[in-house]
């Protein structure tokens, strides 16, 4: 292969073949020139799209791994360290649900820009998937550089995005691991730094943390409890607890919220918290959600004959189970008609996440909750990124005051303040409300006087399991006033 001139003097990529030619008496060369422009500028955008990310034009996986060997080829020749920076952007998910996804993809594109001019020409930004990004700062001479590049980093990130007329505001979470001293090899070194991200995640967001030997540990503890929970249903590790709901006009227990537990046979009992973001990650949720379901429903039907009219039960439902190609919800329904329990029976709890890029698939399933007579409540109300359109356009029955807000009801007027204004809007929607976190005398008198329908929380029980309820239902019951 070899560069040609044209008559005008420009230049061409041509293939030469040579051929030698054998006569009688002489020896002949035949030459064949081929015009393979087209060919190279065919191979020249293959090689482009397997090492570069479309969207930002900055390189991708593929690219990074290549670049990150070659640069710890070179640090083994000259002595020199190197960091992995592993960048995820905090809340990206709620931009492209409210501003869409061609916005979001403008802005990873601007967060793209910011990175490479935040870091030095010799130094690599590469966009692994998503959200994702990662840099390789190498020939350092010292490690303490790499706080600065990383302050630097997310200053410039925290800075608000301007995306067509609309400001909007992220930050990052960012994991760093160092070679040699952390990992001598790719994978490892990029596992660390994605580990040490999680890490800063869990601390706060909008913050770095650096890979520690601690959190490989973590790591496979976190891996180990995924396969535990592989076998938990069949070897029925898990148990629902009921935490009660009162009637702050009679103090009677009158709901329920439905709280998954796992009696780990060597960790002993986790809680929510513990086991739902591992269940979503893995998907098992689905088959966990439905079961919790099933259980909470069972003990729904039982209580019947305590509580008149009968006690219902908030049962809390993951984004993943909304999106699930399976028809569950439409057997929990036939499962509710074999109990012969009403759908008033139960209500179902959702973050107002869920409701702000609303597909046909929710839509759908909550136009099934509505027809069965289940009641839908919004979780932790006040602490997404919300737009409140969507309680008018959904048939919301209640929200729950998130505990953040009631924690601090007596001393900051602030959160009082708020309190009230959302009792306030909530019963001029037509919908009541739960208070969360309730554990002083104090803020329940501050939220019956403010309106506020129900409130759950350690002054009146700790979660507890349903043969303990029943003694409580039935405690209520009797000291309750009308």
């Amino acid at each position: 292969e070899i560069m040609a001139l044209r008559r005008n003097g420009g230049e061409f990529h041509v293939e030469l073949t040579i051929s030698l030619v054998r006569l009688e008496d002489k020896i002949e060369f035949c030459a064949f020139i081929s015009d393979i422009t087209e060919q190279k500028h065919a191979d020249a955008l293959i090689w482009k799209q397997a090492n570069f990310d479309p969207l930002t034009h900055l390189p991708n996986r593929h690219m990074f791994h290549e670049r990150l060997e070659h640069d710890i080829q070179a640090a083994q020749r000259t002595g020199l360290k190197l960091a992995v920076l592993f960048i995820d952007l905090d809340r990206f998910k709620e931009v492209n649900d409210t501003l869409g996804h061609d916005v979001g993809d403008q802005l990873l594109t601007e967060v793209a820009q910011r990175l490479g001019a935040s870091v030095r020409k010799s130094d690599l930004v590469a966009r692994l998937g998503g959200d994702e990004f990662t840099v390789i700062l190498s020939q350092l001479t010292d490690t303490h550089q790499v706080d600065t590049v990383a302050q630097n980093i997310l200053r410039r990130l925290a800075e608000p995005f301007s995306l067509n007329d609309e400001l909007a505001y992220v930050s990052a979470s960012m994991g760093i691991t160092l070679y040699p001293e952390d990992a001598i090899d790719v994978e490892q070194l990029l596992m660390n730094a994605d580990q040490a991200m999680y890490a800063a995640k869990k601390r706060g967001r909008n913050r770095f943390s650096y890979f520690t030997p601690s959190l490989k540990e973590e790591a496979q503890v976190r891996l180990k409890l995924i396969n535990d929970m592989r076998v938990a249903l069949t070897e029925n590790q898990f148990e629902v607890y009921f935490h009660p709901i009162i009637d702050l006009r009679t103090g009677a227990i009158v709901k329920a919220e439905a709280l998954l537990r796992w009696n780990h046979p060597q960790r002993g009992m986790a809680g929510q918290m513990e086991i739902i973001p591992l269940a979503e990650e893995t998907g098992m949720i689905v088959e966990i959600g439905d079961w919790v379901f099933r259980e909470a429903a069972l003990w729904a039907s039982r209580w019947r004959d305590i509580c008149p009219g009968g006690l219902q039960i908030g049962i809390n439902m993951s984004p993943v189970q909304f999106q699930a190609e399976s028809d569950h919800i439409a057997e929990w329904l036939v499962y509710l008609q074999e109990l012969g329990l009403s759908g008033k029976h139960i209500v179902i709890e959702i973050t107002e996440g869920l409701l702000l890029h609303v597909d046909s698939a929710i839509s759908d399933i909550l136009l099934q909750f509505r027809d069965a007579g289940i009641q839908v409540s919004i979780d932790d109300f006040g602490t997404g990124y919300s737009a409140l359109s969507y309680l008018k356009k959904f048939d919301i029955d209640y929200l729950k005051i998130d505990l953040s807000f009631v924690r601090d009801l007596e001393t900051d007027p602030n959160d009082r303040a708020l309190v009230e204004a959302i009792i306030m809007m909530a019963h001029k929607l037509g919908l009541k409300v739960i208070a969360e976190g309730v554990e002083t005398e104090g803020q329940r008198k501050l939220l019956a006087t403010a309106g506020c329908d129900y409130a759950q929380g350690y002054l009146y029980s700790k979660p507890v399991p349903p043969l303990e309820l029943e003694v409580l239902l039935k405690q209520s019951l009797a000291n309750a006033t009308v």
